[in-house]
């Protein structure tokens, strides 16, 4: 008589356990579905606004790249005096403070486009005064010819940041 009750209690609840966990797994499944939808909707919610300040970004550092090429910033600044190492001085503190007005915009891009802007910011200032320790340049319009003429020869480190720039915007679409 024992067996028989023990199967009849087998029989009611080995159906029910198994009810209960694919109920368990069913609900389990449906929440987590849910719980992904709630967050790619906030991710959507929120490109919306990141791209545009993202973009922004992009802009001013293209800008900043643009404003501290060589080329630019000597044709840009004329030399106060004919000193070498004063226009040397001088071309790089307008370089320091464009990086620093926009610094900020590190938070928008990727590490490695950081760090591709800054090493083409600190090999332009040493572009810079390399070609102001030359022997040939005695004064600030030779230090402005030679820098140029060294730009020809060579590819410009901005060139390459704007390139990367470019190609990191492009990824967004």
């Amino acid at each position: 008589m024992d067996s028989i009750k023990i199967i009849e209690i087998l029989a009611y609840t080995i159906p029910s356990v198994i009810t209960g966990a694919v109920a368990y797994y069913l609900f389990n499944s449906h929440f987590k579905d849910q719980q992904n939808t709630r967050q790619w909707l906030i991710q959507k919610d929120n490109q919306k606004i990141a791209l545009p300040l993202r973009l922004q970004a992009y802009e001013r550092l293209t800008l900043l790249m643009e404003r501290i090429q060589p080329s630019h910033i000597l044709a840009r600044i004329n030399p106060v005096s004919n000193d070498k190492n004063e226009y040397e001085n001088y071309i790089i503190a307008h370089i320091e403070q464009e990086f620093e007005h926009n610094i900020a915009q590190q938070i928008y891009v990727s590490d490695k486009c950081w760090t591709i802007i800054v090493t083409a910011k600190n090999a332009i200032v040493q572009m810079i005064r390399l070609a102001a320790k030359s022997e040939k340049v005695t004064n600030a319009d030779e230090l402005r010819t030679f820098v140029i003429t060294e730009l020809l020869e060579k590819a410009s480190p901005g060139a390459t940041a704007l390139a990367f720039i470019k190609n990191e915007v492009a990824e967004l679409w």
